[in-house]
């Protein structure tokens, strides 16, 4: 287990990639340079419509978006989170993905997670209807990697909704649980923190939740409140409404204790149901 500093952006992104790009880079800018890792929430690079997903979407290590944040991590010497941005399918090249990129601090892609769960909804709220299914081919993998400051696993948003992926994550050791986010303001308000602190509660992990967070285009309104809680279901830190970024030291040793207190993971009689998502698992190891 380790121990390290992490920096949670809150964004407001949209369509402009160039400008969500310098809005990133001007965060970083201000962190502290103990930091080593930066998380972003998801659409960080780019927050629009369909065809522009598309459009824009880059085969992975390939690309103005990738290249962009490959040279930002160098640059400051820190590892980053990208929340989610579209990518080409591996599995078929017709078809893009919502998916998180982590970089290290040399610029190299460490672990891909393609978001598994599609946000398809109707909510009373000024866009209404939500179909990212239309839009993404659903991933099929979990994610789970060492990182400078301990292992995690990675999810995406409406992921935060399914127990299980989460279980899955703590099975194959995640200390650490990133929530990348763009909940919406309806359900935001509703259900985001009972939800972060729940899955931090039963999986004893620190989960790291970065959000965006204002108005993207003409209907679509962000919850915000980026938040860090650890593994005993405490929050941590937390931003409201802020386009800033928030700060905090990591102390995975500290999960030990309360993971020998009470043994999760030794007690879940429905451990066997995680298998199939654990046999298609891509972990990445240092």
């Amino acid at each position: 287990m380790k121990n390290g500093n992490v920096a949670l952006l809150q964004l407001c992104s949209g369509n402009n990639t160039k400008h969500n790009l310098a809005q990133i880079e001007q965060q970083i800018k201000q962190l502290p340079e103990s930091v080593e890792l930066v998380l972003t929430p998801e659409n960080a690079l780019l927050f629009a419509d369909a065809a522009t997903y598309r459009k824009k979407a880059e085969v992975e290590g390939k690309g103005p978006l990738q290249d962009a944040i490959s040279a930002m991590a160098k640059r400051y010497n820190l590892w980053i989170l990208i929340g989610s941005m579209p990518m080409i399918s591996r599995e078929d090249p017709e078809r893009i993905t919502s998916t998180s990129l982590l970089f290290d601090s040399e610029g190299n892609i460490k672990a891909r997670y393609d978001k598994i769960h599609m946000f398809d909804v109707n909510l009373e709220d000024e866009q209404g209807t939500y179909n990212e299914s239309v839009i993404y081919q659903r991933g099929e993998h979990i994610t789970v990697v060492d990182t400078p400051i301990g292992r995690l696993g990675m999810t995406i948003c409406y992921d935060l909704r399914f127990p299980g992926l989460f279980q899955a994550l703590r099975e194959q050791g995640a200390e650490i649980i990133s929530v990348p986010a763009a909940f919406t303001r309806y359900t935001g308000q509703a259900h985001w923190e009972p939800l972060l602190r729940a899955r931090a509660i039963e999986n004893q992990c620190y989960v790291l939740a970065p959000a965006q967070v204002g108005v993207h285009g003409g209907t679509r309104r962000t919850w915000g409140h980026t938040m860090a809680v650890d593994g005993w279901g405490k929050v941590i830190k937390k931003n409201v409404d802020a386009v800033a970024s928030i700060v905090l030291n990591i102390k995975t040793d500290s999960l030990s204790v309360m993971r020998e207190q009470i043994k999760v993971v030794k007690h879940n009689r429905f451990r066997p149901q995680l298998t199939s998502l654990i046999k298609k698992d891509t972990t990445t190891k240092e």
